[in-house]
This record gives structure tokens, sequence and C-alpha cells, in this order.
């Protein structure tokens, strides 16, 4: 097996990742996603099967084309519940006697919400599925010629030494072994793909945590895990070959390695936004300290407003962006499906379902 190495960046003194040269590769001049993959081009129709869209079945410019900001978390509901939050947030309107519309709800796999220039996205659990989504919504990028596009993951997490509700910003990702990049077997290599956050937005959302809020927010090192039981450290799974010492003396020595929370999707979101070229930050909570427990024992409704907080955080964001751009209006639009070709625009439905 042979290991390969791909976007190489480089360190600065002050924290900064960048590119070790210019790489024209990854963006257009006027800001637009430019994909590495010279296949997609010659392709009749590029299907995004798990988001039941086609690049000719549906007008993807005219849907998305003004799309800034790509929000993603597990579940449906939760995905649903921060569109309509955003939306509060940033004055935008929907037409009298609609509501928002489930854009993927062809897919049965992942929920997709658009906003304005915001698009509320799940991404299911674990490494694979937000895998295969990072994928097609890149190429939706492309395909919408959005410009400049900034992801974000919203999600939950088990804490190490923190207090349940706590908001952990991700400066770093690494794997189980400390690995700092995301590793994937392709054509029968190794390839090692680096796990990089854009500094610049991670003090940016740093800097929007508020004194007044009723707790603390963080930057610090995220450890992706690749299983929920095992994988974690965790002494309530089906199998479990180790001791509360061993698990104790591991998760306290990824404290003293810096890291401050663990979760299931850090590090494929970081190195395929980095490998596309697009900045990227994840914001999430901790439901408890995994030092004091492994199940989660806070009753739903303070469930329910710990995982408001990243949300608060990223809407932050956001509307702070719009200001400053002077594009905080009301907005009128609903996400409407805008249909290119309706032979293709079936096939993608029938395509998509064939998944199920």
């Amino acid at each position: 097996m042979t290991d390969l190495t791909i976007a190489k960046c480089v360190q600065s003194e002050n924290g900064e990742h960048s590119p070790a040269e210019p790489d024209p590769a990854i963006r257009y001049p006027d800001g637009t996603v430019k994909l590495r993959n010279p296949h997609i081009e010659l392709m009749d129709q590029d299907i995004l099967y798990h988001i039941a869209l086609g690049s000719e079945s549906h007008d993807l410019v005219e849907m998305f084309g003004d799309v800034k900001f790509v929000c993603m978390g597990g579940t449906p509901k939760r995905m649903e519940n921060f569109a309509q939050y955003i939306m509060k947030e940033i004055g935008y309107k929907l037409p009298t006697g609609t509501t928002l519309m489930d854009i993927s709800q062809y897919s049965y796999r992942y929920s997709m919400y658009k906003v304005g220039p915001v698009l509320s996205v799940s991404h299911g659990m674990g490494v694979p599925s937000i895998g295969i989504l990072l994928h097609e919504m890149i190429k939706l990028m492309y395909h919408a010629k959005c410009r400049d596009p900034i992801f974000f993951r919203i999600g939950t997490c088990g804490g190490l030494g923190l207090e349940p509700g706590t908001v952990v910003i991700s400066d770093q990702a690494v794997d189980g072994l400390g690995n700092h990049y995301y590793s994937v077997p392709i054509l029968g290599k190794i390839v090692k793909r680096p796990a990089v956050f854009d500094k610049k937005l991670v003090r940016e959302l740093k800097a929007l945590a508020s004194p007044d809020d009723p707790y603390e927010t963080t930057v610090g090192t995220t450890m992706c895990a690749e299983d929920f039981y095992e994988g974690q450290g965790r002494t309530d799974g089906a199998f479990c070959d180790f001791t509360e010492a061993d698990k104790f003396e591991y998760l306290e020595n990824l404290m003293k390695k810096g890291v401050l929370n663990i979760e299931m999707e850090g590090l494929p979101f970081s190195a395929l936004t980095h490998q596309a070229g697009i900045k990227a930050a994840i914001v999430c909570v901790t439901l408890l300290n995994r030092l004091k427990g492994d199940q989660v024992a806070a009753p739903k409704e303070v469930m329910n407003e710990y995982q408001q907080r990243p949300q608060t955080l990223v809407a932050r964001y956001i509307k702070r962006y719009l200001q400053t751009k002077g594009r905080l209006t009301s907005f009128d639009g609903h996400g409407s499906i805008a249909v290119k070709s309706p032979r293709r625009f079936k096939l993608v439905q029938q395509e998509s379902q064939t998944f199920e």
C-alpha cells in the first residue's frame, strides 16, 4: 500500500493555514468553485443522487445561485428547526399560504431547506454519511455557480472536562490515533487529505460569543471517531474489552493533547471543504462530560436548549455578514423547484428513489 498526501499546506507563524502556493484549480477568478474532477464536464448529466437534484433536470443556478452559507447538522428535524430560526433572524419572508419546502424530499436520505442565501441540510450520522453529502454539496455549489460559499457544521458532541452545554468551535480535527488528516482508501491506496479549518473564520466566530451568554464558548481540537461506542471509549456498547480505568486513561491523554470534544463528522468535513477551497467551521455543543459518564442524562427540554446554542452563534455570524455587506433586507421567495427538463426531472427522482 502506498500513502499519498494531497492538498499540501503550510502553517504561518500566526497559525494561519494556506495552500503551499496559489492553486487556480480550486477557484475561478469570480470566486465560484472549480471542481477538481475532469470527468464531470464530460457527463451528459450529473445526478446528485442523495439530494435528488440534477445538473440538467433542474435549473441549479436559478435555485441556488444566491447561496452563501451551507449549514449542516445531523438530523432532519434539527435542520428544519434551524431553517425556521434563521428565517426569523435574517427577515426572510415566505409568500402567503406557503411553508418551507424540503427540496430533497424525493431522496429519502437527507433534508434540505433554502432560506434566502442559507441552505440548511441534514447530514446524518458518521463519516460515510457526511462524506457522501459533502461530495454532492460541493458539486451543487459548482453547478449553481455560488461565489465563495461558507460551510458550517452545527452539531452535538461529548465534552472532555467541559460542562454540559459548552459550545466548542473546532480549530483542529484528529482521528482516534491523533492523525490530522482524513484517510480514504482509493483504488487500493490510502489517500490522506489534511484536515484544515479556516483560522480567521474560527476567530470571527469566537469573537461573536457574548459575555451575556449563560454558557461558555471555547476553541480547541475535536476528535472525530468512526464509531459511537468502542471508538469513543464508551463502556455501554454491545461489546467492550477494556476497563473503566483504561477508558479514563485514554480520555485523560486526549485532554493532555488539547482535545476538547468528540464527535463523528469533523475529519471529512474539514478535509473535503479544504480540498475544495471552501471556508468551513464546526460549532458543537457538549451534551455531557465524558469524564463523568457515557450516557446523556439531561431532560429533553434541557437538551433542546443546548442544541440551540451552536445555532445561535452561527446565526450571529450570518446576520453580521449580511449586515456588513448591506444584504440584510427583507428576503422574498420560498426555495421552490426550478425544473429545466421535465423528462430528466422524472429520471432524477427515479434514480434517487432506486437507492432507498
